[in-house]
């Protein structure tokens, strides 16, 4: 049954199966890539794809603040297996929105896939070999029994947004909007507007509302390193007029990651290097004391994201005088605006607060093993793809410093050789075991706020294979083709009963904030380590400053 003509591009409403073998949460990249990944290797399994939304796209569809696009190349982050034809390098969201969508149809994908079904919880059960999924959708709750489970939802609540809880919020006269609830009829054209923030984000709305905004200010406690690419690549229109386009992608993605790889491992290794090269790229659009002031972070490159822009249009909108920037504390909001601590005003008609996303682990969903709850801030993960002693459920988390689907593709194809050995030895159930003797580090290696927010709350890695998740493609591309998915694993056979769990090594609740950051500094949005009580308390989901110095 396929969906109805006349519904929204992007939806389906059909009956949720009662039991299947594959359960995909999340139809954005990481869910269909999953999907494509999984039918590819084994075509005849039950699979279902569950959509939160009442559209497919993921974040893409979600996100639809002014000038809203890739953070990354799209020749990185668009799917290996259906290469990217669009003229931009970095895409506009719709144009991405429609990619995934078109990759499902053309999959029949769109098929498999139910929107309007969100996983509140999951229960496993040892003698079922299977999970008990409960799915609230429109019609009510429904329960769907899987014998695996990947989490393809990415690690952000769609539902909240960080609020750092500024002062006087309620006294400003204008209008307060956060970009990820992005009202469709807001007009901004001739108003003066405030953006808070100094992310991805930010670097992308600024320039964007600059274009018919009496004037854009982007406010920001702390400067990020902010690099220009090409809106459209030279290389890649050479390459299409001589080659295919599976072949245009294949040289890109080398050149992309030979680039990327090469600035990254030298923030790692001759830090100062890489930052006089980065600013060097500022100053050759900007006036030097502008870059000393506004974009000089007090941190090294790679310490916490770096944002990039096309052909610099930040610049741009900078020097034709219609943005700035503005580098302080807020003291609260005012009816005219913005009061910083040091006096000065900003007066704004509208205020964007980039501030950040929650972060969450597997969509919100509450996990449990045979009744008893999972604590996410004791479990070990697993190649960054299980969770030790949770079994038959898989998860997808990207690079925090390159494109989310390079290791997204990765763990998809690692997902469907396990299933494979599970299929072809007739075992029912696989979980990681962690190994004693470990020394546990943060599951993300960065000192951005929303890395040191979940540092107690989310699970750790250790420090061996397969217990460490490297911030390194090629690495990964050369340990995932070469695993062993037996590795650590305890597997029982197909309809085993009463077989026990082995529970293996425990990660510690707690972990040492990595390194200094930024975001702590006494001021409003300051970034706090989680107390293990509150982490046992609330396992998977933990509000975190994401992408922003707020």
């Amino acid at each position: 049954m396929t969906a109805a003509p006349s519904q929204p591009q992007g939806t389906t409403r059909r009956e949720l199966p009662e039991r299947v073998d594959v359960l995909v949460v999340g139809a954005g990249i990481s869910g269909i890539g999953a999907a494509h990944r999984i039918l590819e290797a084994t075509p005849d399994v039950d699979l279902a794809i569950v959509e939160a939304r009442a559209a497919t796209g993921g974040t893409w569809d979600l996100f639809r603040y002014p000038g809203v696009r890739s953070d990354s190349d799209m020749f990185t982050l668009s799917f290996p297996f259906r290469p990217w034809q669009g003229r931009k390098a970095i895409a506009d969201g719709g144009d991405i929105r429609d990619y995934i969508r078109e990759t499902a149809r053309e999959g029949g994908l769109d098929e498999w896939t139910h929107t309007g079904c969100r996983v509140v919880a999951l229960d496993w059960s040892s003698d079922a070999q299977e999970w008990t999924v409960q799915v609230d959708t429109d019609g009510g709750r429904r329960e769907v029994r899987a014998g695996w489970v990947h989490f393809g939802s990415g690690y952000y609540n769609y539902e909240e947004a960080h609020d750092p809880g500024f002062a006087g919020v309620e006294d400003f006269s204008g209008t307060v909007v956060h970009p990820q609830f992005w009202p469709q009829d807001l007009d901004h054209a001739r108003k003066r507007v405030v953006v808070i923030g100094s992310g991805a984000t930010a670097v992308t709305v600024v320039p964007a509302m600059a274009q018919t905004a009496a004037h854009v200010t982007m406010l920001q406690r702390t400067p990020s390193y902010v690099f220009s690419q090409p809106g459209v690549d030279p290389f890649v229109q050479l390459l299409r007029n001589r080659l295919s386009p599976q072949r245009v992608q294949s040289l890109t993605r080398v050149k992309n990651l030979g680039l990327q790889s090469f600035l990254y491992e030298l923030s790692r290794k001759r830090p100062r290097a890489a930052n006089a090269i980065v600013l060097g790229q500022v100053r050759a659009f900007l006036p030097k004391e502008v870059v000393a002031e506004h974009f000089t972070p007090p941190y090294d490159v790679w310490d916490q994201r770096l944002c990039a822009v096309p052909d610099g249009d930040l610049y741009a909108a900078i020097r034709r005088g219609a943005a700035d920037v503005v580098t302080g504390h807020i003291d609260r909001f005012v009816p005219e605006g913005v009061r910083l601590t040091d006096g000065r005003v900003l007066e704004a008609d509208i205020v964007v607060t980039a501030t950040g996303l929650r972060l969450q682990l597997f969509g919100g969903a509450q996990v449990s093993v045979n009744g008893a709850p999972v604590d996410m801030a004791r479990r070990f993960a697993y190649r960054g793809l299980m969770l030790a002693g949770v079994p038959n459920v898989t998860m997808t988390v990207g690079y925090v410093n390159a494109s989310w689907t390079l290791r997204a593709d990765l763990v998809s194809r690692y997902v469907a050789r396990l299933l494979g050995h599970l299929r072809d030895h007739g075992l029912g159930t696989a979980v990681p075991v962690a190994p004693d003797g470990m020394t546990a580090g943060p599951i993300m290696d960065l000192t951005s706020g929303y890395v040191q927010r979940i540092v107690s709350i989310f699970p750790k890695v250790g420090d061996r294979a397969p217990w460490t998740m490297p911030q390194n493609y090629l690495k990964d591309k050369i340990a995932f083709r070469r695993a062993d998915v037996t590795e650590d694993m305890f597997f029982a056979p197909l309809g085993a009963k009463g077989v026990a769990l082995p529970s293996g090594a425990e990660a510690p609740a707690q972990l040492p904030l990595p390194g200094s950051s930024s975001n702590v500094d006494g001021a409003v949005g300051d970034v706090v380590e989680v107390p293990a009580t509150e982490a046992a308390e609330s396992p998977v989901t933990v509000e975190a400053v994401a992408e922003t110095s707020w």
